[in-house]
């Protein structure tokens, strides 16, 4: 793997996904969007994801920088390693593992909140839509128009925060997948490292 290779991942990713959310603000489908949510769920939705967004990018610069040192360190080195290695032998290799994919699961978790997000959303558009319909104003000509109004205000509210929390959520997920990958990565490194180092120490010993 290329040094910083994660980090050029992440870069050029985000960098498409903001050239595409500023070709949309130029079009004005986002001053659209904003004005039809009168809940302002839709704001709601794009902060969880920015908070999301900015936590994985920590934890790729993290995980690059920490693969980089590896690669480049000599293999007599296992202290780089850190204490995720604490504990019998046998159970280093599934430690490791845990604890380094427990430290990225938070980024996932933002992920799936965009999309319930959205889908609170949905349930609070048909809400506001079903609020302005009544059986006994339904004949009554004066009341339809408000009732029409309402009614899209509500279906509005439901469509645009399905939408921008599946869209955000997808984004987020691309991002977590390349942290992922990265943090695949220096699990491997890691368990490699450790095991030679294991190896190294006990061949002595078993010469002996």
């Amino acid at each position: 793997m290329r040094p910083y290779l994660l980090i050029y991942r992440f870069i050029l990713v985000n960098v498409i996904g903001f050239a595409l959310l500023a070709i949309a603000a130029l079009q004005g489908w986002v001053g659209d969007l904003l004005a039809a949510d009168v809940t302002n769920l839709v704001i709601v939705i794009f902060a969880v994801f920015v908070v999301g967004l900015v936590i994985c990018s920590q934890k790729i610069v993290e995980t690059s920088l920490h693969i980089d040192r590896l690669k480049r360190a000599a293999p007599d080195r296992p202290e780089l390693t850190g204490s995720y290695f604490d504990g019998p032998p046998e159970l280093l290799a599934e430690a490791l593992k845990s604890r380094l994919f427990s430290r990225i699961a938070v980024v996932r978790q933002f992920a799936s909140a965009l999309v319930v997000l959205g889908l609170v959303g949905t349930v609070i558009g048909f809400i506001i839509a079903l609020s302005g319909v009544t059986a006994d104003d339904a004949g009554d000509v004066s009341t339809v128009r408000p009732m029409i109004s309402t009614l899209i205000s509500g279906m509005s509210v439901a469509l645009y925060t399905t939408l921008v929390g599946a869209l955000l959520g997808l984004w987020l997920t691309v991002n977590y997948r390349i942290l992922s990958t990265g943090t695949a990565t220096l699990y491997a490194e890691m368990l490699t490292r450790k095991w030679k180092s294991l190896t190294t120490i006990a061949g002595p010993s078993s010469a002996m």
